[in-house]
Parts: structure tokens; C-alpha cells; sequence
């Protein structure tokens, strides 16, 4: 037995067969992503899962799994909710010039309460994703940016991602954008011109699901 736990000790030095914990996320898609590569991933978020793995999900505060005593997590890998923190909203927390919404701007600052709570959770590998926010939250520095088109997905949707004790995410099958996953218009463009996942009729779901490419690469690389 003494023998076995020291073996599995190794396998968890070298990164093999790690214990996984993916916040913020129903979807399942980088979870199962994990789990495809022989890692303990769990999904964690405050509602069900619709990756059709409820096996693998915590249902409730991303805060109390991080910390519950009888699991020790070797990766942090989180999505944090960024409705209120995107610049794709400023035109809602700016409803004219000069002039903030109070209101928005509060639960954009809890919202980056939650963001810096899991940045700072002292793991010793962490990925934080996010959209580019609004300048008024004051956002610290990411480390890299990336797109859906350098993941095999031709579409634009810019995103940043927070490292810790991980390396920059390398571009895996680059193909030519064919235009905006999102757009940025928020009621101010040109409505005609929205991408894959519209605005409207209550896409923010599968909005804010990670693209299978990027999932990918993330248990490809960082697994």
C-alpha cells in the first residue's frame, strides 16, 4: 500500500492524473475535456449541468468546493461570470456620456470581488477566463488574449485569460474568421450583423460556453 501512495504521489508531481476543479461552468465542456485525458475534473457551478455528467458536478458556491476539506485540488480552472464586468455592456453602464450607472457598476464590482477571490485562491495552477472589461473595474493584467479562430472555430470573440503556474495556451489549428461569435453591439450597431449566438431570445448560455477547440487545447496542455 505504502508503495502504491508513493507511486501515485509521482503521478501527481509529473501533472498525471490530476484532480481538477472547472468553477463557474455548466456546460461541462472543458471538465469532460479533462476527464477525456484520464483526469478528476469536476464542473462546479450554482445550477445543473447540462453536459450529461452530473456525476462529475458540484452543484453550489464555487468558494465552499475550493475549500472543502476532504478534497485537495491540483488546478483551478475558472470562468467567472462577467455579465456585469464586459465592455460588451458599457453602453448599459454608460446609458449616456458621462454619466454611470450606479447600479450596474456594483454588481460589477461584486463580480470582480468573486474574480480576484479565485485568482487569489493560492493554488498552485490557475486559469481565469474572462472577456476584455470595462476600464471603470479596474481589472488586473492578464496574461495572454486568444481567439476562437486559432482553436479550428472561424469566429472572433476575444478573450482573456489570468495564469498562474501555467503556460501561455499555444494556438492549435489557426483558420480564417468568417465574423463575430458575438458582436459588440448592444443596441447601438447594426443588428443584422450578429454572429453564431445572438443576444437575443436568451442565448447567454450557450454566449458564454466554451469552445470545444479551446477546451482542448486547455487538457491537451495544461493536462
Amino acid at each position: 500500500m505504502k508503495l502504491l501512495m508513493l507511486f501515485m504521489s509521482v503521478l501527481r508531481t509529473k501533472g498525471i492524473d490530476m484532480r481538477i476543479l472547472v468553477a463557474c461552468e455548466e456546460s461541462q465542456v472543458v471538465c469532460k475535456a479533462f476527464r477525456a485525458k484520464g483526469h478528476e475534473a469536476y464542473s462546479c457551478d450554482i445550477q445543473d449541468c447540462s453536459g450529461g455528467k452530473p456525476e462529475w458536478h458540484i452543484k453550489g458556491d464555487v468558494m465552499e468546493a475550493l475549500h472543502r476539506y476532504d478534497l485537495h485540488w491540483d488546478m483551478l480552472i475558472a470562468f467567472p461570470p462577467c455579465t456585469y464586468l464586459s465592455n460588451a455592456g458599457a453602453c448599459r453602464l454608460y446609458p449616456t456620456k458621462g454619466n454611470l450607472n450606479q447600479a450596474r457598476y456594483e454588481k460589477g464590482m461584486e463580480a470582480k470581488k468573486l474574480f480576484m477571490a479565485l485568482l487569489e485562491s493560492g493554488f498552485p495552477k490557475i486559469a481565469i477566463e474572462n472577456p476584455v472589461s470595462s476600464k471603470v473595474f479596474k481589472m488586473p493584467v492578464h496574461s495572454q488574449e486568444i481567439q476562437p479562430h486559432q482553436f479550428g472555430h472561424p469566429f472572433t470573440k476575444k478573450t482573456r485569460l489570468w495564469l498562474k503556474g501555467l503556460p501561455f495556451l499555444e494556438p492549435t489549428n489557426e483558420v480564417k474568421p468568417e465574423g463575430p461569435y458575438v458582436p459588440a453591439g448592444t443596441g447601438r450597431k447594426d443588428r443584422s450583423k450578429y454572429g453564431a449566438a445572438n443576444r437575443k431570445g436568451g442565448d447567454s448560455i450557450n454566449r458564454s460556453k466554451t469552445f470545444q477547440g479551446i477546451a482542448d487545447a486547455m487538457a491537451d496542455q495544461w493536462g
